[in-house]
């Protein structure tokens, strides 16, 4: 009975986004397919399906599993004290997936996310663009850019590829998962994790030789949740 309480309110709230179910799947980034299995009650509503939507569209997550409150809420979700990237899905593609024009799929940038000095502003546009990767699993609404350092090794080795997608919504934080933070000097790739002073976070690298770093919430200039890790193999 939970789990049908569950589908009525998702698709409440694929009326409210007044979009269609495929489009709801894409906004969300999973197969529409999957997606409507989930609907039908074939497939479970996990809770990676619910933290999504919350994660997405700024959900409350009282409102879609109990039906409580109001449908949305601005408040930050915590979603668990572990360390996890189970949201993403790890790429090895052959150097020939990177299509040189811009057809469809997510736009690969030439740009070092991790490096330089590079202002917002500039990071994302069209004359860093060299070219575009369309395969399953990656949202086309995402941006491909390049790591450097080891830092987040061996979760992303340096020279891999990430799939990034912007946060609208600063406060609305997947905790655990990983972010690309932009702040006024730098831009780190890192697990964003809940600080003890709801004002602040944490920054914390996979490699255990990189201390945590602890910043004001304000700092943050901009957030990118880390979708795809993607590596380029060119023996494929």
């Amino acid at each position: 009975m939970k789990n049908d309480d569950k589908i009525i309110r998702i698709k409440t709230l694929i009326e409210n986004q007044g979009i269609t179910q495929s489009e709801f799947a894409k906004r969300i980034a999973i197969d529409a397919s999957n997606f409507s299995k989930h609907l039908t009650g074939k497939l479970p509503i996990s809770d990676s399906l619910i933290n999504k939507i919350v994660v997405e569209l700024g959900v409350s997550k009282e409102w879609l599993c109990t039906g409580t409150g109001p449908m949305y809420s601005s408040n930050i979700v915590d979603t668990g004290s572990n360390d996890t990237h189970t949201h993403i899905r790890t790429l090895t593609l052959p150097s020939g997936a990177i299509v040189p024009e811009v057809r469809n799929g997510a736009k690969v940038y030439g740009l070092d996310v991790t490096a330089g000095n590079l202002g917002r502003e500039r990071m994302f546009t069209d004359d860093l663009v060299i070219g575009s990767i369309d395969v399953p699993f990656i949202n086309p609404d995402c941006s491909i850019v390049k790591v450097s350092g080891d830092s987040m090794k061996p979760v992303i080795n340096n020279g891999d590829m990430i799939a990034i997608r912007e946060i609208k919504n600063p406060n609305l934080i997947f905790w655990g998962q990983i972010y690309v933070v932009l702040l006024d000097d730098y831009r780190m790739v890192k697990y964003v994790r809940k600080h003890e002073n709801p004002d602040r976070v944490i920054l914390r690298s996979e490699n255990k030789e990189y201390d945590d770093i602890e910043i004001e919430k304000r700092d943050i200039r901009d957030l990118f949740i880390v979708e795809n890790i993607i590596r380029i193999d060119n023996r494929i």
